[in-house]
């Protein structure tokens, strides 16, 4: 506990952590404000444009803001460790060294989730207020475009759509719609992989830099592994996961040198609990995780 309590005070005391969350919030509502104004008004927007939008994804960054920005978070709290170590009795044992490493990731961990959680409010009210004048939003409109768990609270609310709200709540219908939840969801959980994967490459590295440069690669590296791996065994991309990550570059990269064309003849042959899946995509968590334990052991510092 006095690990942990040592951590949140070191992340808390240091001014670069305030500074790196503005200036990421500040980002974030800047990208979400330009992607809104560009929507042309020409129908409904979906929940997957809706998606791109509240997460600010530009197509090419290999992680959204806020993954980004967790991602640098976590390198910094281990790189200002070894710049400036407060605990000299880590550097000695190595079982105190690995405490201190699990307690950055533990405290990493929420403080991404919160900005995430962060970006997407401020981006729903960004983007709710940069739309165009004529672009709908489908799930306002049209309750069939409404989650299932969404629909299920306004039916016992005796309403039958979010435009039976006052227009006070009209953002809402920018993060209700189908598949919306479940994709935002995806996109908090990949925030919070980023800010513990920018600790451990960091910890690889001994650099806050060189981990933030390492942790940039490895998305489309993943990503086009995972997909030559699924091809290997006959199982192409699922649409769904296409439809969930905040990112495309890698995905279409791997769609087109991979599988030698559009991803939509095969995009609904493999889903995500596809055992090959997930273990194609825990497999490099565990191994970053492995070697940052297997370097420490080999060390006398932090």
């Amino acid at each position: 506990m006095r690990v942990l309590a040592y951590e949140l005070r070191r992340l808390c005391g240091l001014p670069s952590t305030w500074l790196l969350l503005a200036a990421v919030l500040l980002g974030d509502a800047v990208v979400a404000a330009v992607l809104a104004s560009r929507i042309s008004p020409d129908g409904p927007l979906t929940g997957v444009a809706g998606v791109r939008l509240l997460t600010a994804a530009v197509p090419l960054a290999p992680l959204p803001f806020a993954a980004l920005g967790a991602g640098v978070l976590g390198a910094l709290s281990y790189g200002q460790e070894v710049r400036h170590p407060g605990l000299p009795a880590s550097q000695v044992s190595y079982p105190r060294r690995v405490w201190l490493l699990l307690a950055k990731l533990l405290v990493t961990g929420p403080a991404a989730a919160l900005l995430a959680l962060g970006t997407l409010l401020l981006d729903t009210v960004v983007a709710h207020l940069a739309l165009p004048d004529g672009v709908a939003v489908a799930a306002w409109a049209d309750p069939d475009a409404l989650s299932d768990r969404v629909s299920g609270a306004l039916a016992g609310a005796g309403l039958s759509g979010l435009s039976d709200l006052p227009g006070a709540f009209a953002p809402l219908g920018l993060v209700a719609g189908h598949g919306v939840p479940a994709a935002l969801l995806a996109f908090v959980l990949l925030t919070v992989v980023a800010g513990w994967a920018g600790v451990l490459t960091a910890s690889l590295t001994r650099s806050a830099a060189a981990g933030v440069l390492l942790l940039c690669a490895m998305p489309p590296l993943l990503e086009s592994g995972v997909a030559l791996l699924l091809r290997h065994t006959g199982r192409p991309w699922p649409s769904r996961a296409a439809d969930l990550l905040p990112f495309q570059p890698g995905i279409e990269w791997s769609y087109g040198r991979v599988y030698g064309g559009a991803h939509e003849a095969v995009a609904e042959t493999t889903v995500l609990g596809d055992p090959v899946l997930l273990a194609a995509v825990a497999t490099p968590a565990a191994g970053l995780l492995l070697a940052a334990l297997l370097v420490q052991a080999r060390r006398r510092a932090l």
